[in-house]
């Protein structure tokens, strides 16, 4: 059995090396190509930090694209917080600099680590007359916008990247075949539906009735199910989980290749 993960670079291979480091048998194939765009308006943005009380960061990508283009010398102000969803931004928030007391994000054990979770961790706050950026790629929900707006706060959002299909090289495309050629043998670990539709876009004939697939949110376990994966199994985000998840599936197989 081997575990794809399909995270964009460079999480990919960061997931990769903790994963191996828990003796998951793991290969990055990512299905999600990052591009930086934006310039003048992370520019803008950079220049109006003092301005605001809150910035939002949708992924670790978000983070480094936008730090990315920091001005020298810029320091973050000391009333700004940081949010995000989930504990890989949250990292990534703390190595560009970013002060942990002013970080904002779910408890690295909470049950879920989304918008919604995050939220819990704001709504108490007063937000009337306050300004918030959004820091993300292209398009993605507007929930906690929404909710933020709801309570007054002035919500403006950047884009900082663009999410890609990715163009496949060699060593891939040999991967990607031997998953379509022992669907069996492979267990595709998906983090956004947009990776499950380039997967499509990049093997527009395979068919995934017999293909093994988990999926971090609700959402893209329905995205593979409306694409016909046949066993699809919801994992919460966290190493943990996906590490307790394939040693579950290792017993599984184990018990189930001992049965007469």
């Amino acid at each position: 059995m081997q575990l794809l993960v399909t995270r964009p670079q460079p999480q990919a291979d960061e997931w990769v090396a903790a994963l191996r480091a828990q003796q998951v048998n793991a290969q990055a194939l990512p299905l999600i190509a990052i591009a930086a765009e934006g310039d003048a308006a992370v520019a803008a943005a950079w220049a109006a930090l003092d301005a605001k009380r809150l910035l939002v960061f949708v992924s670790p990508n978000a983070v480094s694209t936008f730090f990315a283009r920091r001005p020298r010398a810029s320091a973050w102000p000391a009333q700004l917080q940081a949010a995000c969803t989930g504990p890989g931004t949250a990292r990534a928030l703390r190595d560009a600099g970013v002060p942990a007391a002013q970080i904002v994000a779910p408890a690295d054990d909470a049950a879920q680590f989304d918008s919604e979770a995050l939220w819990q961790r704001l709504v108490a706050q007063p937000w009337a007359g306050e300004r918030v950026l959004v820091v993300r790629g292209d398009g993605g929900r507007d929930w906690l916008a929404e909710r933020l707006r709801e309570r007054g706060a002035d919500v403006q959002f950047v884009q900082a990247y663009r999410r890609m299909a990715p163009t496949l090289d060699g060593a891939a495309r040999e991967q990607l075949q031997r998953a379509l050629d022992a669907p069996a043998q492979h267990v595709w670990l998906f983090s956004s539906s947009q990776a499950v539709d380039h997967l499509r876009l990049l093997a527009p004939h395979a068919v995934w009735s017999a293909a093994h697939a988990w999926a971090t949110y609700p959402r893209i376990a329905d995205t593979l199910r409306a694409v016909a994966f046949g066993h699809v199994q919801a994992v919460s985000p966290t190493l943990d989980a996906v590490v307790a998840a394939w040693r579950a599936s290792i017993q599984s197989a184990a018990a189930s290749d001992q049965r007469p």
